[in-house]
């Protein structure tokens, strides 16, 4: 067999057999095949795409390509993972209220990459918290608090690491074959026994529309369930942030008012939804809408927000920045954005008037490109993150808008990049 063979089988539409995907992964992973071979691979894949049986088989080689991680000591763990976007910080505020049910949490975490946020990268805003810990630590973490995040460090799913890689360099991310089978290679070798998937769609998210989306969710469910590993997946809309703050400290922050209580709508949503599938495949509930009660009251009693101190403070971050947020480094400039010469110019222009106005359309990826370009995200891995940049919108969709209103404020350490940021999403905000 040879990787030249494999390459044509797919360019020619056919069906990869479960020894040609295994020997691709096995080979790529070991730098038997050079990426340039790999790329013409997975470029046939994006666009002649797999079926099922050859998805499932390119998520095992995946996942059995490096460590499986053993949870099996720790009982039922739940791995909740999200397929991106911005402004989500639903694991910082998820996590801590799951762990103070009882139910482990042992998760690994991602960066950011492009314009979508990471877990990772929001942790490591709290200064002194470590995210690279070995597996026995992990794990005794777990045992020990209950909770315990950290970043992909160990050897799981290399060849993931290898093809992610590339499919960020070739465009050809957005493929529900190679986004289920990263996502789920990842989640079977880190050791959860059952797992909650958060797919994303709209603007800000890989998949543009609720059916790409609900395909890729049904093909993880899939892969889950032939895996041994029960899965559910909720869908959930991407076409405006999430929450009011984008950036990572900032939304740190957000996610500490959260557990205070003071959590935002589109926000709460989610993490009920999620949260909820989480206790019942734990074994903790069958009934959704009493396990949204039990996530309320942990946050109402102030247990969940003590869990979020316990797992920073047991890993080493200061607990200071969670008990006084201000504490965060503030960004040089925070900059007002007002949206009056664009409502002048629609009264003016026709028979409106100015209480009428209303926002319209708020495109995430825009928004997140933004705080990339504030220096709040990644356009290559080795970039570093300034933490303390960002944006926090006023407004959102729905939101009456009048030329008083400062919508957004632009956090910035460049003052010429914070002005460009403040006429860029004055574009954004549609009304």
């Amino acid at each position: 067999m040879n990787i030249q063979e494999v390459i044509a089988k797919k360019r020619d539409k056919q069906k990869l057999n479960k020894e040609e995907i295994e020997f691709f992964i096995k080979e790529y992973t070991n730098g038997n095949i050079a990426d340039y071979q790999a790329a013409a691979l997975i470029m046939a894949i994006y666009i002649n795409g797999m079926d099922m049986e050859e998805t499932v088989n390119l998520t095992l080689a995946m996942a059995n390509s490096g460590d499986i991680l053993d949870l099996s000591e720790l009982g039922t763990v739940v791995d909740k993972h999200s397929t991106g976007g911005v402004g989500d910080k639903v694991t910082l505020i998820l996590a801590p209220i799951i762990a103070s049910l009882g139910i482990p949490v042992a998760k690994m975490s991602g960066r950011g990459l492009g314009y979508t946020g990471g877990t990772i990268d929001k942790l490591e805003a709290i200064p002194g918290y470590r995210t690279n810990i070995s597996e026995e630590e992990f794990i005794q973490n777990v045992k020990k608090i209950g909770i315990s995040i950290i970043g992909q460090t160990l050897n799981l799913a290399p060849a993931d690491k290898k093809i992610y890689a590339l499919r960020d360099a070739t465009n050809t991310t957005a493929s529900v074959p190679l986004i289920a089978s990263s996502i789920m290679s990842k989640k079977i070798a880190a050791g959860a026994n059952k797992i909650v998937l958060d797919v994303t769609y709209g603007s800000g998210a890989f998949m543009k529309t609720k059916q790409e989306a609900k395909d890729l969710a049904d093909t993880m469910v899939e892969i889950g369930k032939l895996a041994g590993r029960e899965t559910v997946a909720v869908i959930t809309p991407m076409e405006e942030p999430l929450g009011r703050n984008i950036g990572n400290s900032l939304e740190v922050i957000e996610a500490v008012e959260a557990l205070k209580g003071n959590m935002a709508e589109d926000v709460k949503e989610v993490v009920l939804e999620l949260g909820s599938n989480m206790i019942k495949l734990a074994g903790k509930g069958d009934n959704l809408e009493e396990n949204k009660a039990k996530m309320l009251e942990n946050i109402s009693n102030g247990l969940a927000l003590e869990k979020l101190k316990e797992l920073v403070s047991n890993q080493d971050g200061d607990v200071a920045f969670i008990e006084n947020t201000s504490k965060f480094k503030k960004a040089k400039y925070i900059m007002p954005v007002m949206l009056d010469e664009k409502i002048e110019k629609m009264v003016n222009q026709g028979e409106i008037k100015k209480q009428d106005i209303v926002v319209k359309e708020l495109n995430a990826e825009e928004i997140g490109k933004i705080s990339v370009f504030l220096g709040g995200g990644r356009t290559r891995k080795e970039d570093k993150i300034d933490s303390s940049v960002g944006i926090i919108l006023n407004k959102k969709i729905g939101d009456n808008v009048t030329p008083k209103d400062i919508v957004a404020y632009i956090h910035a350490n460049d003052e010429e990049k914070g002005i460009e940021a403040v006429e860029k999403l004055k574009e954004i905000y549609k009304l």
